[in-house]
């Protein structure tokens, strides 16, 4: 009976939380522990366990997630050179990202003699964590979120802003000019990039009224014409191109890798990091490449929506929107990954003019003509 109540959409979910409590409810179990802690007086632990199962479920999909990303970038730059890539490690080489992780896990963990210490461990985690909470507020289907905060764009943006922080610890602590360098390079180019990022952001807000990314995906619901998708991505043009340069560049991936240019910083603000530590930068690179990604589908591309899927039966909509949203995300991610291999990188006097003398200028003419002609009317 909950399964066809959930088929015709009697029962509907509004976040992960309600659907791990369904599916407890559905095999017969939450009922009985449920009770056994309201006897204890203790009901409140049974609500932080199923977070703690939320948690760790976002955790393994995110390490799954970022496995599978160090496999495609490798035959994604493989596809571009007319090269094979991985082959010999599993099926098509699907397993050398285990084989890569056993490798770092077996690394020597070296501490410079004269680092700071307690900084140099710090960071790695403080580079890592924010890149995993940035997951907290995406919503990756209808009712697959982890929480639907009223601010979810805000603490977006806010969350982002941690990793340059601990970029420039990691830069100080490791006591080499190549490591500082290229810890400064990356604050000043996010610094340079946030502002338009965020611009081009608010004018989304603008159209929606919400800061709340599952608003934001509800507002592009729909279609023109009968055949048109809502997305936001044709309200404005211009802020998808500005934001996705700029998620590009606050990624410092290539043509912005200043932070770790090879030919000139060595690896840049991780030159002497080893072992699980430089995994730990590793693992937040592809984290925020997926989360990047993921913001520019839910702000721009419509997220987990798409036409006509409210047509299906109501069971089906949780598991077809996760496979729409994963599609567009890994889209603007392989997207990313071409351009790395086919784009030589710029110099570092002009990122900063195209942030400073170009990017913004245009976010805030954007922002400005979108605020004129949603006051006349016009959207």
């Amino acid at each position: 009976m909950l399964f066809l109540a959930m088929w015709t959409g009697d029962i509907m979910f509004a976040n992960a939380y309600e659907l791990i409590v369904f599916i407890l409810n559905f095999i017969g179990i939450y009922e009985p522990i449920n009770n056994i802690f309201k006897t204890l007086g203790i009901e409140y632990v049974l609500r932080i366990i199923i977070v703690f199962v939320e948690i760790a479920v976002l955790f393994v999909f995110a390490l799954l997630t970022i496995m599978f990303l160090t496999w495609m970038e490798r035959k994604v730059v493989a596809m571009v050179q007319a090269r094979y890539g991985p082959m010999v490690t599993g099926p098509r080489g699907l397993l050398q990202p285990v084989m890569d992780g056993v490798k770092l896990i077996g690394k020597e963990d070296i501490i410079p003699a004269k680092a700071d210490r307690w900084v140099f461990t710090l960071a790695p985690f403080l580079v890592f964590i924010p890149a995993l909470l940035i997951f907290i507020p995406l919503p990756f289907g209808e009712s697959l979120i982890i929480s639907d905060l009223n601010v979810g764009l805000l603490y977006i943006i806010a969350i982002s802003a941690v990793s340059p922080i601990a970029i420039l610890l990691a830069g100080w602590a490791s006591n080499n000019k190549y490591s500082l360098m290229g810890a400064m390079r990356a604050v000043a180019q996010d610094i340079s990039y946030t502002i338009p990022l965020a611009l081009s952001a608010i004018a989304i807000v603008l159209f929606t009224g919400s800061l709340s990314t599952v608003d934001i995906v509800t507002a592009q619901n729909g279609t023109w014409f009968g055949f048109i998708p809502k997305w936001f991505i044709f309200l404005q043009p211009l802020g998808f191109i500005l934001f996705l340069i700029a998620s590009i560049a606050e990624m410092g991936r290539i043509p912005f890798d200043f932070q770790e240019s090879e030919q000139e910083l060595v690896a840049g603000f991780f030159t002497e990091y080893s072992g699980m530590k430089f995994a730990m930068f590793f693992l937040a690179e592809y984290a925020h490449l997926f989360s990047v990604s993921a913001i520019v589908v839910t702000l721009f591309l419509g997220g987990w929506s798409f036409p006509y899927i409210s047509l299906l039966p109501a069971a089906l909509v949780p598991l077809v929107s996760l496979g729409v949203f994963l599609v567009k995300t890994y889209a603007v991610i392989f997207f990313a990954m071409w351009l790395r291999d086919t784009v030589p990188r710029v110099r570092i006097d002009q990122l900063l003019n195209l942030g400073w003398k170009i990017m913004i200028p245009l976010a805030l003419l954007n922002l400005l003509v979108t605020g004129f002609l949603l006051t006349v009317g016009v959207f």
